[in-house]
């Protein structure tokens, strides 16, 4: 009988650092899987001195691990971002994103992920990559085993959302190892550059990229694959919908009317390309002022929800504003992993996914 991850990572949670923390405090693990008795993850460190001292905690976490029933290997790779003793840089990656795509016959299957849901816009400003972070976090939070694919080539930013940084690991020059971050396994394009430099492709080199990050990095076994899409109609969510079996996309709008014009034709883009709308959120919903606690709906109110009534469709939730998701975004600590309006709000749009079986 395999061994779980939750029971593995409880096992070596305790391991003591040399600067006094412990495995689970340093928060240095990431991409952690099981798969067939064979256990993988990262330690990510700063340097490669730190790498070097992180010898005897694979020694002990091996020897833990290959104890408990049902575990046949244990592979653990050490990431620094510079220096060449780090063991991870002895097979740096080779692998370039950003190629034409190659050919494959209709949609595919991402190996071990249960579902895929799509998180769009018809406009940017309206919160997607906010709304796809915290929802990631509070289906993580929820139990599910829970992916995240910031797939916005010319504007990513879940790096930052997740607080998570250093160039993924790929020991074989082939697949990628994702990072790891609040329980939710995260890749970006944004990982794989340096900081402020922008992605200047056409069409075919963004398929190309897409296709890599969905089936060259290792996901692992998920329950949701939560994808955040750029905001329009263009060649990333034409070539999603083409490459990969997605169970159905979310449509983020505010409730003003410019919003909400964009949103309907991103709902008519995903019914083109026959991929189910599974529902609308309504983001920035609504704002209370924390020192009177008046109510004011900057944006209108409502209008997600009626528009949603009359295409048909299942309306997700509100999500309100304030001022902590901004603070909590730009923290690398999503809202939703803490208590509060908030993240209650983000719990039940995570628990109507969860009972709808889409997650």
């Amino acid at each position: 009988m395999s061994v779980s991850k939750e029971v593995a990572l409880r096992e070596i949670a305790d391991i003591a650092l040399s600067d006094g923390r412990t495995l689970s405090e340093a928060d240095i693990l990431r991409a952690f899987s099981v798969e067939s008795g064979i256990i993988r993850f990262v330690l990510e460190v700063g340097d490669a001195d730190a790498a070097r001292a992180m010898a005897p905690v694979e020694a002990e976490a091996k020897r833990r691990l290959l104890a408990l029933d049902g575990v046949s290997d244990v592979q653990i790779v050490t990431t620094a971002p510079a220096g060449k003793p780090a063991q991870a840089q002895q097979a740096a990656p080779s692998l370039k994103i950003g190629r034409h795509p190659t050919g494959q016959s209709g949609p595919q299957q991402v190996p071990g992920v249960r579902n895929i849901i799509a998180i769009g816009s018809g406009k940017g400003g309206v919160g997607k990559s906010t709304v796809t972070s915290n929802l990631a976090v509070a289906l993580a939070r929820a139990g599910r085993r829970v992916g995240l694919l910031d797939a916005d080539i010319y504007g990513p930013s879940q790096p930052r959302m997740m607080g998570v940084s250093g160039r993924p690991a790929s020991p074989d020059g082939q697949r990628i190892e994702p990072l790891r971050a609040h329980g939710v396994t995260v890749m970006s394009i944004g990982l794989m550059l340096k900081e402020g430099e922008a992605v200047v492709w056409r069409g075919p080199m963004l398929m190309g990229a897409l296709q890599q990050l969905l089936q060259q990095v290792n996901w692992g076994e998920l329950d949701v694959l939560l994808i955040d899409l750029p905001p329009g109609t263009g060649d990333v969510q034409l070539s999603l919908c083409q490459k990969a079996a997605v169970t159905g996309a979310i449509i983020v709008s505010t409730p003003q009317d410019v919003a909400l014009l964009d949103a309907r034709r991103a709902i008519d883009m995903f019914n083109k390309l026959k991929t189910p709308v599974l529902g609308l959120v309504e983001n920035m919903s609504s704002y209370v002022c924390p020192k009177c606690g008046h109510e004011a709906h900057l944006f209108g109110h409502g209008g997600v929800a009626e528009d949603a009534r009359q295409l048909d469709l299942p309306f997700l939730g509100e999500i309100p504003l304030q001022l902590e998701v901004r603070l909590a975004g730009d923290s690398g600590r999503p809202v939703a992993l803490g208590d509060g309006e908030v993240s209650t709000a983000y719990a039940r749009l995570a628990d109507r996914l969860v009972q709808g079986g889409m997650a």
